[in-house]
Order: C-alpha cells, then sequence, then structure tokens
C-alpha cells in the first residue's frame, strides 16, 4: 500500500512539472504565434505588369533599459517579451524592411561609453533579422537627449552604431522614406538643428527637381546638379508627431488612456512645434507621416488631408496591448493594417490561472491520499485485531 501511495506521489509531482513547463513554454514561447498569425500583409491593387509591393514593419519606442533606472528583473521580463515577439514576427511575416521610430533605448542620453556598448548588443541580441531584412534605425530623444541635452557626441555615437543621419530619403523599390531626425527640429537655429533644416531643405529641392517633368530654363540650371529620386511623394518617418494640441480625437484600443487623452501637449516636447510641422508639410508635401514617442496609437488628418499614424510602444513597460503596423507600399499607393502584441495582463492572468489550479490540483491529491492512508491504517488495524 506504501508503495502504491509512493508511485502516485511521484506521478502527481510529475504530471505537476511537466504541467508548469507547458504553461510556462505556453506563455514566454507559443503565446506569440496565435496572435501574430492573426495579422496578414495588407493588399494593394496593382496591375499585373507592376512590380510587387514593398512590405515593411514599423514598431516604436523598445525603451530597452539601461543601467540606471532599470532593475534586472524589468529588463529580463520586457526585453525577453520584445525579443520573443520580434524573431516570431520575423519568421512568421518575413518583411523586407523594418522601421524602428526612435527611443531604442531608455538611457542613451545620459549612458556612460560601457553602458551604451552593454546596451548596443542587448539591442542587436533582441532585434536580430535575417541578412534580406533591412533594419532602419531612426533617433529619438531617448537616444540622444531632449534638445538641450543633445550633443555632437550622443548624435554622432548613435549615427555611427545604426548608420543613420539626421536626414536623408531612403528609396526602395520606387517608393521613396523621408527619415528624420525630428529631436533636431527646435527651431533655435542651434549648430545641429541648423545643420539638419539645411540638409532637409536640400533634399526638398531635389525631390521638387525629381517630380518635375518640365523645367524652366532658370529651373533646369538650379536642379542640374541636384541628386534625383523616384518621382513620388514621400513617406515621412521620425520620432516626434507632428503638431496637434492634443489626443482628443484619437480612438481605438492602443489610444491614449481617457485620464491621458485630454492633456494639451507641450510643443518641441511631446510634439513638434507648429512651424517645424508646417515646415515639413510644406517643403515635401508627404503622402503618409508614420511617427512614436506618445506611446499610444492615433491617426490624425494634417492640412490637405495629409494622414499621419502614431504607432504605439512595443515594449510591455509602456502599454499592456503592444503593437506593430505592417505596411505595403507602391509607388502610388499604401496600405496599412495593424498587429497587436499578445496583452501582458493576459499572460499574468494564465500564470496565475495554471497557479491555482495546480494548487487546487495538489490540494485534492493530498486529500485524496490522507482518505487512502486512513483507510489503509484502518484495514490494517483491523487485521491484528483479528
Amino acid at each position: 500500500m506504501f508503495g502504491l501511495t509512493g508511485r502516485c506521489k511521484c506521478g502527481l509531482a510529475l504530471s505537476l512539472v511537466l504541467s508548469a513547463c507547458c504553461v510556462f513554454l505556453f506563455c514566454e514561447y507559443g503565446i506569440y504565434f496565435p496572435a501574430i498569425l492573426r495579422c496578414s500583409w495588407p493588399e494593394i491593387k496593382q496591375s499585373e505588369d507592376s512590380p510587387r509591393p514593398l512590405r515593411a514593419l514599423f514598431l516604436s519606442d523598445p525603451h530597452l533599459l539601461g543601467a540606471i533606472r532599470g532593475h534586472w528583473f524589468d529588463k529580463l521580463r520586457r526585453e525577453w517579451q520584445m525579443e520573443r515577439a520580434f524573431q516570431t514576427a520575423m519568421w512568421l511575416l518575413r518583411p523586407e524592411m523594418v522601421f524602428i521610430l526612435g527611443d531604442v533605448f531608455d538611457e542613451g542620453k545620459w549612458s556612460s561609453p560601457k553602458d551604451w556598448e552593454d546596451d548596443v548588443r542587448r539591442f542587436k541580441q533582441i532585434f536580430r533579422h535575417p541578412s534580406d531584412t533591412e533594419l532602419v534605425v531612426l533617433i529619438g530623444n531617448h537616444d540622444i537627449g531632449f534638445h538641450h541635452e543633445m550633443t555632437r557626441y550622443k548624435l554622432e555615437r548613435f549615427e555611427k552604431v545604426f548608420n543613420v543621419t539626421s536626414a536623408r530619403i531612403l528609396t526602395k523599390r520606387g517608393v521613396n522614406f523621408l527619415l528624420v531626425n525630428s529631436v533636431a527640429l527646435h527651431g533655435d537655429h542651434c549648430p545641429i538643428c541648423q545643420s539638419v533644416e539645411n540638409e532637409l531643405y536640400s533634399l526638398s529641392q531635389a525631390l521638387n527637381c525629381s517630380t518635375q517633368s518640365h523645367h524652366s530654363g532658370s529651373m533646369r540650371h538650379r536642379c542640374k546638379d541636384m541628386q534625383t529620386y523616384i518621382s513620388t511623394p514621400p513617406i515621412i518617418l521620425q520620432h516626434y508627431p507632428l503638431y496637434r494640441a492634443s489626443d482628443a480625437e484619437c480612438t481605438g484600443v492602443d489610444a491614449a488612456p481617457p485620464n491621458e487623452r485630454y492633456q494639451h501637449f507641450h510643443e518641441r516636447y511631446d510634439v513638434l512645434s507648429q512651424d517645424a510641422s508646417k515646415m515639413l508639410l510644406w517643403w515635401f508635401q508627404p503622402r503618409l507621416i508614420l511617427s512614436g514617442h506618445t506611446h499610444s496609437g492615433c491617426e490624425v488628418l494634417h492640412e490637405n488631408h495629409i494622414p499621419e499614424i502614431s504607432v504605439p510602444s512595443f515594449s510591455w513597460r509602456n502599454r499592456n496591448n503592444p503593437s506593430f503596423i505592417l505596411g505595403s507600399f507602391s509607388q502610388s499607393d499604401y496600405a496599412l493594417s495593424k498587429c497587436f502584441l499578445p496583452e501582458e495582463s493576459s499572460v499574468i492572468a494564465v500564470y496565475c490561472g495554471s497557479a491555482m489550479a495546480l494548487a487546487l490540483i495538489t490540494l485534492g491529491h493530498l486529500s485524496l491520499f490522507r482518505g487512502a492512508l486512513h483507510t489503509a491504517n484502518v484495514l490494517l488495524g483491523k487485521q491484528k485485531s483479528l
């Protein structure tokens, strides 16, 4: 009898361990697959002889924690979530390009050279990608500091690691992406700001020359030595959103919570200034703008019905329901869709529910064991009395 009871206890322990392992594997690995399998690339209308659309994935504000404010468990939990989400998306969706819209790091604005190297190492581990996928990283205020914290050293450190500049046009399969260091659009003529504005003006002139099919003599002379681009309006990518008063008009499950939605935005801190926003719209007449920074989703229409999409944070640390955007692009059209990751509260609920279920099963089996032992002792006692 005691041997049977021991075997039952061993079987129960093994079942509990296997069940706990299954729950762990589901919550840490498997849960990302059904979430991302619900996502698909949006379709755009094209003629049969047109090149296939460019497929790009957009995410924002990972905020990899640094050495000063980052607790080790917080780092482990949130960075593991981002790594599994990103790697699962790479495997299932196979984007041709990935854009990260700034605030890659949380403490890039004050990290030491040693801490910076550690942050970059962790970034490369989390966001590793196939060789046929191009990863483009934009500059955010936490990467180099807000305007008053921004220095040439921190800017060049970031540009060197990620092979970016503060203003450039990246053309891929006939689609122009304008990459902007929006932290430098403060408008106070600081050396970095002035350099970025001058470069943006030159790019706007080059795009203007590229889109003009017939030039007058003076225009032809002015455009003679300029670099030419595909004749299509650009898609602006940057960290700060263009100016808007608040998120009051934002809707959807990933919009800012009601207690934050009506708070007034501060120019040059929460959003670009009105002057900088008008400058970008006038100079480039983009067909789409994608930005980050607010950690919440939003869609607004600027003048001439130019749409801007604010991409929510990719990290559980900043929101319960992170997401990313899938985009299909051609020279004349585009389509976007949003892909939501598992909610952190759901994962916690699965862990808590599973722990309670296993605890109840254990208690139930222990009660049965005690009952069986009591019955066995009674029977043994009767046999001895006989």
